[in-house]
């Protein structure tokens, strides 16, 4: 065919993207289709459709049942912190300090000496009389009768890269999706215009980086999206928040022409997931102008709110949380600094008081925010790290605690997590770790019974909540998990 400019196509796939085959295909199916719009004319079926075919894949989902929970802060000590020096007190531990364990069946990833008793003081709170140490007494006075304290949580190794992954996405070494990216994929968001699952940690991206929110497997859209919360100029803290040079008009028409493009590109490819995902976060990204500077500026916040939660980056980054769950964000996931500033294996002491000290008082806000608000209910806060830390010393090696013996290894036979808000029943403990807190011993929890109760609380069989890639159909649990009833009110 000869063009007005006299150039002559063979294919008039060149200039429409569409086959003279595809062509005839679609038009032979639309035809039918005429008939089918004039049966529905007289109903809402035909509204229905063109509704369900211009959804965003964030818009809001039901779940499979009526979940209690609706939102997840997910407040990550990444590092992992000190069961015995935080929420499970040992005093075998502290009668035995300085001594050998009175059993020798102990296996850490390091060479360790004698029973560290914890250096903290312990003391019950509240009407359920759970025993909390001194780092979380602020926490504990005000609100330790609404969390759910588990005391035998289990991992599969001692080492950061596996249990982070194991933690976050369910598999210790394949690439899998994360709990925010199923989160996304089974329920959406309430909030268009900003992302469903935001992960914040300042200072950088942690160990493994942007694979502990990772969407895998699952369209990009469900990824998380990464804040650097080191920064509280909105500007620095969102890079490219706002176009200094082009309105909001025009980067709509721009963004019009370069979706047609885009879809002219993918009609003759078939499935494309990671256009599809790129048409989605251009899109998130227009609208994310429009409430984002808001959502991350708590300036409007009163003072007395903020005074509450405190100044540590910890405690700003919960009041943004409550601002994002206060605005139907997901999944929002906090994360300590980068790195691995739980990992104490010297100078527990200082660096646990230190960083409890940043946590404790936003915590209580946070939880009294939300109650305030009427968000408790709906939002379940998750407390932990991958693993614990030993009931034994480390000894010096050449490494971080050379010269010290003042910290604790790596532990991941037994740790604690907890839980509140979101349907927990709260004032209880659950399981046990041994009386010298090594491993866990009574009702032992694994991290895919944390994930599949986490789901259960947010309306989903966990077993259910698939996705079929390469020919199988993935969940967050694998072929594991047991959902913890005791644990939901």
């Amino acid at each position: 065919m000869t063009t007005k400019q006299g150039i002559y196509h063979s294919n008039p796939a060149s200039l429409t993207g569409i086959s003279r085959r595809e062509l005839l295909s679609r038009s032979g199916t639309g035809l039918g289709m005429l008939g089918f719009a004039g049966l529905l004319s007289d109903d809402s079926l035909l509204g229905s459709l063109k509704a369900a075919g211009s959804n965003s894949p964030l818009a809001p989902k039901q779940p499979h049942f009526q979940g209690k929970a609706k939102h997840v802060i997910h407040i990550f000590c990444n590092g992992g912190p000190s069961h015995v020096d935080t929420f499970d007190n040992k005093p075998e531990l502290t009668k035995y300090h300085g001594k050998p364990l009175p059993f020798s069946n102990l296996r850490t990833e390091r060479k360790t000496g004698h029973c560290f008793g914890s250096p903290f003081s312990f003391k019950p709170y509240g009407e359920s009389g759970i025993e909390v140490s001194e780092l979380y007494a602020k926490t504990a006075a005000a609100h330790i009768d609404d969390m759910c304290i588990v005391r035998s949580m289990h991992a599969n190794v001692p080492n950061h890269e596996p249990s982070l992954l194991l933690m976050n996405c369910g598999e210790s070494t394949l690439i899998r999706p994360s709990v925010g990216s199923w989160v996304s994929y089974g329920l959406g968001t309430e909030n268009q215009n900003l992302p469903a699952f935001i992960a914040m940690c300042p200072q950088g991206y942690p160990i493994k980086g942007a694979q502990n929110w990772q969407s895998a497997f699952l369209p990009g859209i469900y990824q998380g999206t990464y804040i650097n919360s080191q920064h509280q100029n909105v500007e620095k803290l969102i890079a490219n928040i706002k176009n200094k040079d082009i309105p909001l008009q025009q980067q709509r028409r721009q963004l019009d022409a370069l979706k047609q493009l885009n879809e002219i590109h993918k009609a003759g490819r078939g499935e494309a997931p990671e256009l599809d995902a790129r048409i989605e976060n251009y899109e998130l990204a227009y609208r994310m102008q429009l409430e984002a500077r808001d959502v991350f500026d708590i300036r409007d916040e009163p003072a007395h709110i903020v005074e509450s939660y405190g100044k540590s980056n910890p405690a700003r980054q919960m009041l943004i949380a409550r601002r994002l769950v206060e605005r139907g964000v997901r999944y929002v996931q906090l994360w300590h600094g980068a790195g691995q500033p739980w990992d104490n294996h010297d100078d527990i002491e200082k660096n646990h008081r230190r960083l409890a000290g940043e946590q404790d008082s936003a915590i209580a806000a946070l939880i009294s925010d939300l109650k305030r608000l009427g968000l408790f209910e709906e939002t379940l806060i998750v407390w932990g790290g991958e693993f614990g830390r030993t009931p034994v010393v480390e000894l010096p090696t050449a490494g971080a605690n050379a010269g010290k013996i003042n910290g604790r290894d790596h532990n991941h036979w037994g740790f604690t997590v907890w839980l509140a808000g979101g349907g927990i029943k709260g004032g209880q403990t659950y399981g046990t770790t041994d009386p010298f807190g090594f491993k866990a011993e009574e009702n032992p929890v694994h991290v895919h019974d944390l994930h599949a109760t986490m789901l259960h609380l947010l309306g989903f069989d966990h077993k259910q909540l698939t996705y079929r890639y390469a020919g199988r159909d993935y969940r967050l649990t694998d072929v594991h998990g047991e959902v913890k009833h005791a644990w939901i009110a």
